[in-house]
């Protein structure tokens, strides 16, 4: 979302973080600014008996936990690292200073603001209306626009069965189920372990 050396530049601080370890927890107060530079971290609620909801998987260049820097309340989620990774940390105060200063890194904040909630109600609407091989096929479409077409005009979908129960609210056997059904329909491929989105149409950005 921000350059590097920007952040940098006004104090920010380089952090490890290990897989499993939390960045921050539900209804906790917002004090930085996070953008992951390396591996995963994934956005998570729990439910009083335990069960997970993934809200997001985060990229390395993107920021998490924005919300509460925008309207001073408590972090609305967890966040977790998947893999051992390295974030960057800004000081809330100076985050605001440096968005202030610069309209074209607020604008950017205010689409990405509307990008994912733009997601949430798509989802939010499959979840609420489909049965669940078209809540997978959902997400795995949207996860599949952001990425780059590989080998053979399909494309890797980097999510764990587990990734995939918990960000459609679905059981891990009813994923591994719907996802077995869609390689025998031809909609997909499965090498060593791996999730590959076949695109018969590379003009068309729909890979289902």
């Amino acid at each position: 979302m921000i350059n590097e050396d920007i952040l940098l530049s006004r104090g920010a601080v380089y952090k490890k973080v290990k897989k499993g370890e939390f960045i921050f927890h539900e209804g906790s107060k917002c004090s930085f600014y996070f953008q992951l530079i390396k591996g995963k971290i994934s956005w998570q609620n729990f439910d009083e008996e335990g069960k997970v909801f993934i809200q997001s998987i985060v990229e390395p260049g993107e920021c998490f936990g924005e919300l509460p820097l925008f309207d001073g309340e408590p972090y609305a989620a967890n966040a977790i690292a998947e893999t051992d990774s390295i974030i960057i940390q800004l000081q809330k105060s100076t985050f605001h200073q440096l968005i202030q200063g610069s309209p074209e890194i607020l604008f950017a904040f205010s689409k990405l603001l509307a990008q994912r909630v733009r997601f949430k109600f798509f989802i939010l609407k499959e979840i609420a209306c489909h049965n669940p091989e078209q809540r997978i096929v959902t997400l795995l479409n949207h996860i599949g626009k952001k990425d780059v077409m590989i080998n053979n005009g399909q494309c890797k979908i980097d999510l764990t069965r587990q990734q995939i129960a918990g960000m459609t609210g679905l059981r891990v056997e009813t994923v591994i189920r719907v996802i077995r059904k869609l390689k025998e329909k031809g909609r997909l491929t499965i090498n060593r372990g791996k999730v590959f989105l076949v695109n018969s149409d590379s003009s068309h950005k729909r890979f289902i």
